[in-house]
């Protein structure tokens, strides 16, 4: 009958007639399916991705650029306990999952795969492989804990539960945003004024877009809400002598900010608070600047955020509010697993025509809107050029678990920007006097 193919074994089909002498009839048993033979199916025939796992198997051109490295059967536990981001999130973040080449890269060329993960591949590796793989494995410890978990904290969008998501997030390393961020310490998204511009220039341009649609000039009076690491503040106040506050959840940012203006020698008239914006108790400020804040904000809190700006701001001041957002309105607005567990736990994104609305609906007038979607890609793009450049000092500076999530998160934000799948709008708002008068000029003056 000839020599059995590899994996393959071969039984007797019945017990064979007694005192016969025919032979055993035998019918071919399934190969025993190896790892990547379950997963070929997920890649297309001109794939410039190839899979290679533990188990010495591979699927995928063995020339291709590209790679993903199933190192342990850890990885597959992480993929079929939470199929899509999540799972792939704690097998890229824990190591269990390598990629070789370019992450950015790995990520557009299996985009169509991403988007198809779910319990329905899910099951369909199981009954490949057998339940072996699916059990328990230790979550990763740079994760927060799930939504039910979150509730022990208190409400969602409290003082209290707000303070502990920024602290995760922020108060990680201030050498490593250094390292990630560039000298202008600036985590928001900048504005490139010509193709050619680098980082740097790019985002003295945003801070410097921002001041003129505020209107600002020397006296004036400006609040920065979620100020980071102090950009706004010293930009307005060292570029158009203004008087500034600022104002930040993160106790490390606010650190680093205020060192900062004092090796500037901006101290007389800029400071940064650690805090909470809704502790603010001046009024009368001439402009207000929220740039990256309204994430964290939430949807149902959105009339009391802007109520309370608005009761900030003299009658012809002005808001300039900049923030993600999603494409429409008819999505979700909270954020998927991967984002909610380890980069912003409680984020969510609106889509812009809910925040004019809020806007309108509670103190101010909109005058002003765009989109600088392309331009938050860029930026992301080179951040993630930053990483790699000091990928040894991050990693001794954050830990290289928390590294790869950063890794993860700008490269799969910058796809998603190029993508449209999220966007970034500036809005400009005037508080109107009682009279209508909001002291704008006949045509934007910004010049950029």
């Amino acid at each position: 009958m000839g020599n059995a193919a590899p994996d393959t074994t071969w039984e007797p089909s019945a017990p064979p007639p007694a005192g016969n002498g025919q032979r055993t009839v035998r019918a071919p048993r399934r190969p025993h399916p190896t790892v990547c033979s379950t997963l070929a199916h997920l890649l297309s025939a001109d794939s410039s991705v190839a899979i290679t796992a533990y188990d010495g198997s591979a699927a995928g051109d063995a020339s291709a650029p590209l790679r993903l490295e199933l190192r342990s059967p850890t990885a597959l536990a992480y993929l079929l306990s939470a199929p899509g981001e999540l799972g792939l999130a704690r097998a890229y973040v824990t190591g269990e999952l390598g990629v070789t080449g370019d992450l950015y890269e790995v990520l557009r060329a299996l985009t169509s795969v991403l988007d198809g993960l779910g319990p329905a591949q899910a099951w369909a590796l199981l009954r490949d492989l057998g339940p072996r793989y699916l059990r328990w494995v230790p979550l990763p410890p740079e994760e927060a804990p799930g939504r039910v978990g979150r509730a022990l904290r208190g409400l969602r969008h409290s003082k209290r539960r707000d303070s502990v998501a920024i602290t995760r997030h922020y108060d990680v390393s201030n050498r490593f945003y250094e390292l990630v961020l560039g000298p202008s310490m600036a985590y928001t998204c900048a504005c490139y004024p010509t193709p050619e511009a680098g980082l740097e220039q790019a985002q003295f341009h945003k801070f410097d877009l921002v001041c003129r649609k505020l209107g600002l000039r020397p006296g004036m009076r400006l609040l920065d809400v979620g100020c980071g690491w102090g950009g706004m503040v010293a930009h307005a106040a060292e570029h158009y002598g203004v008087r500034a506050v600022g104002v930040t959840l993160s106790r490390e940012q606010a650190g680093w900010a205020q060192e900062e203006l004092r090796r500037r020698g901006l101290t007389d008239r800029a400071e940064v608070r650690h805090g909470d914006y809704r502790d603010v108790t001046e009024t009368g400020f001439d402009a207000v600047s929220s740039i990256g804040l309204t994430e964290h904000v939430g949807a149902r809190n959105l009339p009391g955020y802007f109520r309370f700006l608005a009761a900030r701001l003299r009658e012809g001041g002005r808001l300039l509010n900049h923030c993600i957002t999603r494409p429409s309105t008819r999505e979700r607005h909270r954020t998927g697993p991967f984002i909610d567990r380890y980069v912003f736990p409680d984020g969510e994104l609106e889509g812009v025509g809910t925040i004019v609305s809020a806007m309108q609906d509670n103190g101010f007038e909109v005058r002003h809107e765009e989109n600088l979607r392309e331009h938050y890609a860029r930026t992301l793009a080179a951040w993630c050029e930053n990483l790699d450049a000091n990928w040894a000092e991050a990693v001794s500076e954050a830990g290289v678990r928390r590294a790869r999530v950063w890794a993860l998160y700008m490269a799969a934000s910058r796809l998603a920007f190029e993508r449209r799948r999220i966007e970034l709008h500036q809005v400009l708002g005037v508080k109107p006097s009682a009279s209508g008068a909001a002291s704008m000029p006949l045509r934007p003056d910004w010049g950029v």
